[in-house]
């Protein structure tokens, strides 16, 4: 009897998908899959509230270290796109999975093969183009007639009706006087001399929600003029819909959306007197306040506008209410949460000296994080840890090539039975089978050899404090201080600032960037800093080392776990 093929389930919902329960409408409609094929279910992975935009999910990639350790020989999937969105990564996970002579095979669209990969993606991506075509033309139409063509803007509610055929009308929208009170008392305050920081702390202070029921902060008041964004900067509060103004793209390398200034030429303006809540002498008080709009053209890129003006910009947290630090005067850092939202929010006003902060970090960045006991430690337990995956690999393995000898053993038989005068018709079936499974037996062995053995060296800390030190001093060189600045930036993923226990100073909890501290400790370029080591063409066993190390650095971020990754340091 033909032993069934073992399948592995793959299931995900994304972020934007917030139902928890479709994770096991998924995996029950793959079980039914599975059963009305024949396959044996042996395994479920899954990625709860997940982008399928990365590759860097922990159920995806335990698939994978599964799969080439031979656990299966299916992964059944709802859709393709479950398994990725992107078209790269489709591939990549193709590619892999056939390496292990794994097939992928979903509801939607049977066995995949390269055709999928190829057409499929192409087409999933010309649809959504045309979508997006046809939406935004919808839109359009909207705007014109003065409906709403995007979110509810605060101070006004959506009009529910229905068309005779029961289907909604949509765009409809009406004041809310309470909120437009709201709106009223912001352009007043703000008109009369109030900082928008102190307009947003009262706010809290009453405890009136804001826009989408949160906090309201200094830059949900004041926005930015130029884009029409903020409390302030919203003509539809004196009866003038301006859409289109900006256009939203995904950033390929991080999956998230940023806007882009629209040209005014595209804007679509529509007067909707109906819905002013502001008198011409309220709105013109808050323009004058505001002064003239600043032109913000400039030659240089926007990625080079984006880049932190300070080391560890962008990085610093509030341990009280993890919003983000920044400059509040000229020298220091402190709780952006606490000046712009008021106590209600947070009261962390204790500030550090940017210097002092940079002296810390750096110094504990260069003597504390990679700290030789520590990487010790480190070193054991992933020592331990990797025995722990081998095991159970070799333990399949092992299975593999007991079948194999067992296979062979009874397929030699049958040829000896057949010199002993057995007629061949009586064996011949079972012996087509035998070889077809001592194939199957050898190719899965073959495609699937055991890992190489990986030692990361206690030795590791002092070519990491050395490395530090070299970009310590790089910050002094007018040359390579941008590229210094963005390799030290990549070894932290955060700096926790908490208040002391008497409200004074604020204590530092450094937490460093796993992967880019293990990369920087064996010598291994750092790609966030755009950092590479030159080679040349006879360096090829080097650079399939690097390649290997990076696997096995990404696999220690998603597998060795918190408990000892040496990333955290009270200063």
């Amino acid at each position: 009897m033909t032993q069934a093929l073992r399948a592995a389930i793959y299931a995900r919902f994304s972020s934007d998908l917030q139902r928890d329960a479709s994770i096991e409408d998924q995996i029950r409609s793959c079980r039914d899959y599975a059963a009305r094929q024949g396959l044996e279910v042996i395994e479920v992975y899954s990625d709860r509230a997940v982008s399928g935009a990365s590759m860097m999910r922990s159920g995806l990639q335990k698939l994978l270290r599964d799969g080439q350790a031979g656990g299966f020989d299916v992964v059944i999937a709802e859709a393709l796109d479950r398994l990725s969105r992107n078209q790269a990564d489709i591939a990549t996970i193709y590619q892999r999975l056939q390496f292990q002579d794994i097939a992928i095979e979903t509801i939607s669209e049977g066995q995949i093969s390269e055709m999928h990969i190829g057409l499929k993606g192409t087409m999933n991506a010309l649809f959504l183009k045309d979508l997006a075509t046809k939406t935004h033309r919808g839109l359009k139409g909207r705007a014109l007639e003065g409906k709403s063509a995007g979110g509810l803007t605060y101070g006004y509610k959506a009009i529910i009706r229905y068309a005779e055929n029961g289907e909604p009308i949509r765009g409809d929208r009406e004041i809310d006087t309470g909120q437009a009170k709201v709106v009223r008392r912001i352009f007043e305050d703000y008109a009369r001399g109030l900082s928008p920081k102190k307009i947003a702390e009262q706010l809290n202070r009453e405890k009136i929600p804001g826009p989408r029921d949160g906090y309201w902060g200094s830059s949900t008041i004041h926005g930015n003029r130029e884009r029409g964004t903020g409390i302030l900067n919203n003509e539809l509060y004196i009866g003038r819909q301006v859409w289109n103004r900006l256009k939203y793209v995904k950033d390929p390398s991080t999956g998230k959306r940023i806007s882009r200034l629209n040209p005014e030429s595209d804007w679509v303006i529509t007067e909707v007197p109906e819905l002013r809540i502001l008198n011409d002498e309220l709105w013109e008080a808050a323009r004058n306040r505001q002064g003239a709009l600043k032109s913000k053209n400039t030659n240089v890129p926007v990625w080079d506008r984006r880049r932190p003006r300070f080391l560890f910009s962008g990085l610093m947290r509030c341990g009280c209410c993890g919003s983000g630090f920044s400059k509040v005067n000229k020298d220091s850092f402190g709780c952006s949460a606490a000046r712009k939202k008021g106590p209600a929010v947070c009261t962390n006003m204790a500030v550090i000296r940017r210097e002092d902060l940079d002296g810390v970090v750096l110094n504990a960045l260069e003597h504390h994080l990679m700290d030789p006991e520590v990487v010790q430690i480190f070193c054991e337990e992933y020592a331990a840890e990797r025995n722990r995956l081998q095991a159970q690999a070799n333990a399949g393995r092992s299975g593999l090539e007991k079948e194999l000898r067992q296979v062979t053993g009874d397929h030699k038989k049958l040829v000896d039975a057949i010199i002993a005068g057995v007629p061949a018709e009586q064996v011949k079936d079972r012996m087509i089978e035998l070889d077809a499974r001592r194939k199957d037996l050898e190719r899965q062995l073959s495609s699937s050899p055991a890992p190489d053995p990986v030692r990361f060296h206690p030795s590791m800390a002092k070519t990491y404090r050395d490395r530090v030190g070299q970009l310590i001093r790089g910050l002094s060189d007018a040359e390579g201080q941008e590229e210094a600045k963005e390799a030290l930036r990549a070894l932290v993923e955060k700096i926790v600032l908490t208040p002391g226990p008497d409200g004074e100073g604020l204590a530092i909890d450094l937490h460093g960037a796993l992967a880019s501290l293990l990369r920087l400790a064996i010598g291994q370029p750092l790609a966030r800093a755009g950092i590479s080591h030159a080679r040349s063409g006879n360096d090829k066993k080097s650079a399939a080392a690097d390649s290997h190390s990076t696997d096995i650095i990404e696999e220690i971020v998603l597998v060795a776990g918190v408990g000892f990754e040496p990333t955290t340091f009270r200063l």
